[in-house]
């Protein structure tokens, strides 16, 4: 008892006590703020030889450091090395932002530390996760019986709609080889990662073309699914991109939905980037035909700008979710009583899992969706704003005009290799660091991309990068 008594008093420090809290919340939220309020002339991206190597020489102590040190680490070799994923003039890949909103509900969900995988455990979690999904199922046009669950990010989601997929169509052993999934060369990677995670490595990926907007070819689908169904394979899903991170191009989904039913076929729609453009009407219009689709994936952490780590995979017939996912134990007996609400244990391959519905939930609760919306009309508007004023720059030449928010452009030099030299422009630019850009390749070319999705990007955030970009091309030219 003894022994007890003294271990009791040194995990104390595991417990602040009210004065300890005070402190360390004032510490955080200064932090905080100084990092919010720096972000306007703040790096895009911190080009550090270092890459915040002096981390390892801080080790893991049984004393430990302190907050303030800590924090002095964190600002010094996190926050100050890489890319700025919070800056409006991060430009690259398919940025999010970090709603402050958003922050402050993760720590609500942090300090109660509800368990959100079992709605016995916590109601509450459940239901304000489920009516998440319910609302993104309107959103997309889907009928009540869908369901779905907020997961990690797009791939995993990804990976739970094949797994449901597969299990819906009973593919296993000698069937795997004989089935075909259709889908084009910009499906996102996570795609066939979820295929081999699914112990699908050996299905048929049939690659349809795309048309000069990188859009899958209706008509190609379709002849490809016939002559497939005429060598005696088994035609099996179609995957279609609700905006695409390579080039942001839709899918035609209304003609691929109906193709995939008359064929038979599961229609899977990878929204992650675009499908919450459906809030704004530009948006819904080019999303088109979303609602007809077996399994759809959106990302909150992606166009509802929120952290890290929010996904979401809806699918319209819940009981096919629900048979691929659920499962039980004897020590979780006690959870079976009267249920109100599906948990997502039993609809995901989570059992533990963090409360992060209240992440979305709180912002658009004390926000409410008009914010939003106008977010993702301005960044639509702010693609075709950057289309057009990069192609009025002498030497670059541009993709077609996007769809959604992200523009492909390079620059072609008077002499010299193409794709060299926008290797060059790139490099140069991110020792700059005012800017962050990111590239592709198209047709075997190396390409530029501008993806405008962070809600702190604004046309001034625009006009900056298009002047960061001439002057750095025209000297790098002058240079060659």
């Amino acid at each position: 008892m003894h022994n007890l008594a003294d271990l009791e008093r040194a995990a104390l420090p595991l417990e602040p006590d009210a004065g300890e809290r005070a402190r360390l919340t004032k510490l955080i939220f200064a932090y905080a703020d100084r990092y919010l309020e720096s972000l306007p002339e703040a790096p895009a991206y911190f080009d550090r030889p270092d890459r915040g190597r002096a981390l390892l020489d801080a080790p893991i102590t049984e004393e430990g450091i302190g907050a303030e040190a800590a924090l002095g680490l964190i600002r010094d070799h996190v926050d100050g090395v890489g890319i700025n994923t919070t800056s409006g003039r991060f430009l690259g890949y398919i940025p999010g932002g970090g709603l402050f909103h958003a922050a402050l509900g993760d720590f609500l969900a942090a300090v109660a530390n509800r368990y959100a995988s079992v709605f016995f455990a916590s109601p509450g979690a459940v239901r304000i996760e489920n009516l998440l999904i319910r609302w993104m199922a309107s959103l997309a046009g889907y009928p009540e019986t869908a369901a779905g669950y907020l997961s990690a990010g797009g791939s995993l989601a990804n990976l739970t709609a094949v797994i449901t997929a597969r299990d819906d169509a009973g593919l296993e052993g000698d069937a795997i080889p004989r089935a075909v999934v259709y889908l084009t060369e910009h499906a996102h990677h996570c795609v066939d990662k979820a295929l081999r995670l699914a112990g699908l490595r050996r299905v048929v990926r049939r690659r349809i073309p795309v048309d000069e907007r990188y859009r899958m070819d209706a008509a190609a689908l379709e002849a490809a699914i016939r002559e497939d169904e005429r060598a005696g394979r088994a035609p099996w899903m179609v995957v279609s991109s609700a905006g695409t991170t390579n080039t942001g191009s839709v899918d035609p989904l209304a003609d691929v939905g109906q193709i995939a039913a008359a064929h038979g076929l599961w229609h899977h729609v990878d929204g992650a980037y675009g499908g919450f453009f459906a809030l704004c009407p530009e948006g819904a219009a080019v999303l088109r035909g979303m609602d007809a689709s077996d399994s759809l994936v959106m990302d909150p952490h992606k166009t509802l700008f929120l952290p890290y780590g929010t996904g979401a995979l809806i699918v319209r017939d819940r009981e096919k979710l629900y048979a691929a996912h659920a499962a039980g134990a004897d020590y979780m007996q006690d959870t079976l009583g009267a249920v109100e609400e599906l948990s997502p244990a039993n609809l995901s391959p989570e059992l533990t899992k963090h409360f992060r519905g209240l992440r979305l939930w709180l912002p658009l609760q004390a926000l409410g969706l008009a914010p939003f919306r106008a977010a993702l009309s301005e960044k639509m508007r702010l693609a075709r704003y950057f289309h057009e004023r990069i192609r009025a720059v002498n030497g670059f030449e541009v993709g077609p005009e996007p769809d959604l928010s992200v523009v492909t452009y390079r620059y072609v030099p008077k002499r010299g290799d193409v794709d060299a030299f926008n290797e060059k422009l790139v490099e140069a630019l991110h020792k700059d660091g005012r800017i962050f850009i990111s590239t592709t390749r198209l047709d075997g070319r190396f390409t530029l991309r501008m993806a405008a999705v962070c809600f702190r990007t604004h046309r001034a955030d625009l006009d900056a990068a298009v002047d960061v970009l001439t002057d750095t091309a025209k000297r790098l030219e002058a240079e060659a």
